[in-house]
C-alpha cells in the first residue's frame, strides 16, 4: 500500500535541535525613516536580519541552526557599503572606541580580535546614539549560546556534542560582534575538552545500558525457556500460557524504552524466545490431543460398564448380583477419567443403574424385616431369661436352663437384619460366661490335676518349714546376709504355696 490515505496529511517530522538559543539580533532602520538619528549598520550579517526573539524557555534545546553563521568563505572582512545615493558618506567628527572596538571617521566599525583588527560593519546613513549596542549584543548572544551548551552538555549525545561544537567554532571564528573574542574562543575550546570527556562517559553509559538491556532480555528468554522445560503432564497450561503472554508484553516494553541491541544479538534472543513459544504451543496441542484420545477411550470403557450395570439392575439373585455390582465398582474406579462434564454424566448413569437394583433389594429386606419383627420380640424375651442366669451360683442348674433357652432360640427363627448383630452378641456373652465357669470347675475337680497339685503342695509345705528353720538358725548365728537371702527364698516359696491352696479351694 503506497502513498498516504485520502484526506490525510503527512505529519511533519520534528527538527532535531541540539542546542537552542536566540538568533543573533540585528537592528533595522526605523520604519518611519528617521535618517540622521537611527542609521542602519552595514556589515557582514545576513541581508535580512531577524528581529530579536523573546525570552527562551529554560528547558528548550539549543541547536546549531540558531547560532550566527560564520562569515563568507575565505574569511575576508565584508566590504564597506557605497555612499548613500545623492551625497557623501556621513563623517564622524570624533572617532568612537571601546575596549574591543572602534568607529572611524567614515562610520566603519572595527573589532579588536586579539592582536589584529577586523572591519565588521559600518553606518553609511549616520551613527546612532549607541553605535556599539548592536555588536555588543551579538557578542552577549554568543556568550549565552556557549553558556547554554555548557549547561546542557551532560544531557547531550556524542553526535549532538560534535555537531554543536562544530557550529559554535564556526560562529566564534570571525563574528560581526564586539567583545573579548579570543577569551570566548578559549572558552569554547575548554568546553571541547570537557565535551570529549562527556562523550567518553556517554559511550560508557550507553555500553552499560546495552549490557543491562542484554541481561534483562536474556533473563526474559530464560524464563520463557523454563516454562517450556516443564513436564507436559504436570504443566498448568492456562497459567503457563498467561506467563508467556506477560513475557511477550515485557519484551515489547523493553524494545520501546530500552536501548537497542546489536541486530545479530537481538535476532538471536528473539529466535530463542519465539522458539520457546512455538515449542510451548506444540506441547500444548500434543497434550490436549493425547488427553482427548485418552478421555475418549475412558468414555467408551465406562459406557461398557454402564451397559453391564443396566443389564443387572432388574435381577432378583440378590447375593450374586450384589457381588457383580461390587466388581463393577472396582473396575469403574480403576478406569481412567473422561472430561469432567462427561465423567459426571457417565457416573450418574452408572449410579442410577445400581440404584434400581439396590432399591429393589432394600424393599425386599424391609418386607422380610416386617415379617421377622415377631421373632425379634420372642428372642429379646429369651435373651432376658438367659441374662438372668448371671452371675452363676449353681453351674449345673444354669447349664440346664441355658440349654432350654437355646432350643427355643433356634425355634424362634430369623430376626430383622438390622438387629442380628445386637441380639446374637448378647446371647454369645451369656454362653461364653457359662463355658468359662464350666472350664474352671473342670480344672478344679480333675483328679489328675488335683493329685499333682496335692503333691506339689506337700513339697512346698516341707520347703517352707525348712526355710523357716534355716532363717532362725542364721539369725541366731548372727549371719545377717545369709538370713536375708533365706528370707527372700522363703517369701517366694510361700507365695507359690498360697497360690496352689487357692486353686484347690
Amino acid at each position: 500500500m503506497g502513498g498516504n490515505a485520502p484526506g490525510r496529511q503527512r505529519r511533519p517530522r520534528p527538527q532535531r535541535n541540539i542546542v537552542s538559543t536566540t538568533s543573533l539580533p540585528q537592528e533595522t532602520p526605523d520604519a518611519a525613516g528617521s535618517a540622521g538619528t537611527q542609521a542602519a549598520p552595514v556589515d557582514g550579517a545576513a541581508p535580512n536580519p531577524a528581529p530579536t526573539p523573546g525570552p527562551r524557555h529554560p528547558g528548550a534545546p539549543v541547536g546549531p541552526a540558531d547560532v550566527e553563521p560564520a562569515p563568507a568563505p575565505g574569511g575576508e572582512a565584508p566590504v564597506p557599503p557605497a555612499p548613500a545615493p545623492g551625497g557623501e558618506r556621513p563623517v564622524v567628527t570624533e572617532p568612537l572606541s571601546t575596549e574591543f572596538g572602534r568607529i572611524d571617521a567614515q562610520g566603519d566599525v572595527f573589532v579588536a580580535d586579539g592582536e589584529a583588527e577586523r572591519l565588521i560593519g559600518g553606518y553609511p546613513d549616520g551613527v546612532p546614539e549607541d553605535p556599539f549596542a548592536l555588536y555588543t549584543r551579538r557578542f552577549a548572544d554568543l556568550e549565552a549560546t556557549v553558556s547554554l551548551f555548557e549547561e546542557r552538555l551532560a544531557q547531550l549525545s556524542p553526535k549532538d556534542i560534535d555537531q554543536t561544537l562544530q557550529t559554535l567554532r564556526q560562529a566564534v571564528a570571525e563574528p560581526a560582534a564586539i567583545g573579548d573574542l579570543p577569551a570566548l574562543r578559549v572558552r569554547v575550546e575548554e568546553l571541547a575538552g570537557r565535551a570529549e570527556q562527556r562523550k567518553a562517559e556517554a559511550r560508557a553509559e550507553r555500553r552499560a545500558a546495552k549490557e543491562h538491556a542484554l541481561a534483562e532480555r536474556t533473563a526474559l528468554v530464560e524464563q520463557a525457556e523454563a516454562v517450556v522445560a516443564q513436564d507436559p503432564d504436570r504443566t498448568h497450561w492456562k497459567q503457563s500460557g498467561q506467563t508467556l503472554r506477560d513475557l511477550l508484553e515485557e519484551w515489547k516494553t523493553l524494545q520501546r524504552r530500552g536501548p537497542r541491541l546489536d541486530k545479530s544479538t537481538e535476532d538471536e534472543l528473539w529466535k530463542r524466545f519465539s522458539g520457546a513459544r512455538s515449542v510451548f504451543d506444540r506441547h500444548r496441542r500434543q497434550y490436549f490431543s493425547a488427553l482427548d484420545q485418552k478421555q475418549g477411550e475412558a468414555k467408551r470403557l465406562k459406557e461398557g460398564l454402564i451397559a453391564e450395570a443396566e443389564s443387572l439392575q432388574n435381577s432378583t439373585d440378590w447375593g450374586r448380583t450384589s457381588a457383580a455390582y461390587r466388581d463393577l465398582m472396582d473396575r469403574w474406579k480403576a478406569a481412567p477419567r473422561a472430561s469432567r462434564k462427561e465423567d459426571d454424566a457417565l457416573w450418574a448413569r452408572f449410579r442410577a443403574a445400581q440404584q434400581v437394583f439396590f432399591d429393589a433389594r432394600r424393599a425386599k429386606d424391609e418386607a422380610v424385616d416386617s415379617e421377622y419383627q415377631e421373632n425379634l420380640t420372642a428372642k429379646e424375651a429369651l435373651l432376658a431369661e438367659a441374662e438372668a442366669l448371671l452371675p452363676l451360683h449353681d453351674l449345673e442348674d444354669a447349664k440346664r436352663r441355658l440349654r432350654s433357652v437355646q432350643d427355643r432360640w433356634d425355634e424362634a427363627g430369623r430376626v430383622p437384619s438390622a438387629d442380628v448383630s445386637r441380639i446374637e452378641g448378647r446371647m454369645r456373652a451369656v454362653e461364653d460366661a457359662v463355658r468359662a465357669a464350666e472350664e474352671r470347675e473342670w480344672n478344679r475337680s480333675n483328679p489328675e490335676t488335683k493329685a499333682r497339685a496335692e503333691g506339689m503342695l506337700g513339697q512346698l509345705e516341707e520347703q517352707v518349714a525348712q526355710l523357716r528353720a534355716e532363717v532362725e538358725a542364721a539369725e541366731a548365728a548372727g549371719d545377717t546376709a545369709q538370713a536375708a537371702d533365706l528370707r527372700d527364698a522363703l517369701t517366694t516359696k510361700q507365695a507359690w504355696l498360697d497360690q496352689i491352696r487357692s486353686s484347690m479351694a
